[in-house]
């Protein structure tokens, strides 16, 4: 068993109430969390990749996941219209509010991408996250970055941005700062500590926050930037290149349902998020074989400029080759071929034979 997987039944004295959730998870989680960290583990990070390819990736998930997120909570914009919005082309027919809040949620959702290592999880950072996420909703504007102040619900949203029944009554007002300081400090000493595996932690915490709904409005899309952030500190390293939020719309109605059967029982005496932490770990675990997909023959177009992939194809076709083959027949700038070719090794589909002017490259 991995190293990290053997946290995940560690026994502790005078557990909190935040702990005896995750203290004795079923085989079916650890096993989860297993083969999470072993693909975890072969994902080939973004130093080996250059970062035009990761910049490619990278804006069309910030596209996929705002498209998915939004449409989560009711918005019907497709991810056509958010490239649309995010080029600064307005599109008439939908309401200033889903543009509003698309463009909320791909700018925050960027600033984690790029600058994740140097945000610090805490109660003020998602306070500022809220204020972020709706900057630009107007009708938001007098509870941005501020706690609910009267109750709210949790609602199932169809297809058509319908309300279609209530999930679970969520926090009072009066006790959500209460509530959500003591959840954040467990959440950080506990990740800092290291005395659970933090996929637990985070779909600890994740439930949690949804189960309080602290805020007015824009809990759903707040607690998915969130898992973003949490689960690059934690080293998932693939967040900026497969839509989590993408996954989770495909799966809606089993998010709804793992969400309800979970928080019915919290703050009861007999508290159990198993059904929560198997729909959460399922994303994951789905979201870490598509980054190691991702790198496969068949999707290397993803990975690949409309030249690079020109000169892959040629070389699938040839077999064996050499730069200035590659470039006399492909009619590409030889600079562009070397690149290519140096990417094609470092994902290893190709092998060079031979060194200098005489080097060749061979299928693998």
């Amino acid at each position: 068993m991995p190293k990290d997987s053997q946290k995940l039944t560690e026994k502790h004295s005078a557990p909190d109430g935040f702990s005896k959730r995750i203290e004795s998870v079923p085989p079916v989680i650890v096993s989860k969390i297993a083969k999470i960290d072993e693909l975890k583990g072969r994902w080939i990070t973004g130093a080996r990749l250059s970062p035009q390819v990761l910049g490619r990736l990278k804006r069309s998930v910030l596209i996929t996941s705002t498209g998915a997120s939004t449409r989560i909570e009711g918005s019907r914009l497709s991810d056509e219209d958010i490239e649309k919005l995010m080029r600064g082309i307005n599109i008439q027919k939908f309401t200033s509010r889903d543009k509003q809040e698309a463009q909320g949620y791909y700018e925050l959702l960027e600033n984690v991408f790029n600058s994740w290592k140097g945000l610090r999880f805490n109660e003020s950072l998602i306070k500022h996250f809220h204020q972020e996420l709706l900057r630009h909703v107007e009708k938001d504007e007098h509870h941005r970055g501020e706690y609910k102040k009267r109750e709210n619900k949790v609602r199932m949203i169809d297809e058509a941005g319908q309300s279609v029944g209530i999930l679970f009554d969520t926090a009072p007002a009066y006790l959500t700062p209460s509530q959500m300081r003591d959840m954040i400090e467990w959440t950080q000493k506990t990740l800092k500590e290291g005395k659970y595996h933090p996929l637990l932690v985070i779909g600890n915490f994740l439930v949690g926050f949804l189960k309080i709904h602290p805020f007015t409005d824009g809990n759903g899309r707040l607690s998915r930037v969130l898992t973003n952030l949490l689960l690059l500190q934690a080293g998932y390293l693939y967040m900026p290149y497969i839509s989590h939020e993408k996954l989770v719309e495909d799966n809606k109605p089993d998010y709804y349902i793992a969400l309800r059967r979970s928080q019915k029982t919290m703050r009861t005496e007999k508290e159990d998020i198993t059904n929560w932490l198997d729909f959460f770990l399922d994303i994951v675990l789905k979201q870490s074989q598509m980054a190691v997909e991702l790198l496969s023959n068949k999707n290397i177009e993803k990975i690949l400029s409309p030249k690079q992939l020109v000169v892959w194809q040629y070389i699938e076709k040839v077999k064996e080759t050499s730069t200035g083959d590659v470039t006399k027949n492909t009619k590409i700038a030889r600079p562009t071929v070397k690149q290519t070719l140096e990417t094609l090794l470092k994902l290893k589909r190709i092998e060079r034979i031979g060194l200098g002017r005489s080097a060749r490259y061979r299928i693998l």
